[in-house]
């Protein structure tokens, strides 16, 4: 896993575990927390294949 694939992945982990952290009452800051992980996880799924670390096989079997 590459550093930064490994960087996006932290970084949506500490997302996530921050919005289970807030109060209910706390709408917007638990959806831009919620955006900001899932653009995190994005971006390590990005890295990951830019990293080839996920093959892509064309060829069904």
């Amino acid at each position: 896993m590459s550093k930064s694939a490994l960087s996006f992945l932290i970084l949506a982990l500490m997302a996530m575990a921050i919005d289970l952290s807030l109060p209910f009452d706390e709408n917007t800051a638990s959806s831009v927390l919620k955006i900001a992980a899932g653009l995190f996880i994005v971006l390590f799924v990005v890295a990951l294949v830019i990293g080839r670390k996920i093959k892509f096989d064309p060829v069904l079997r």
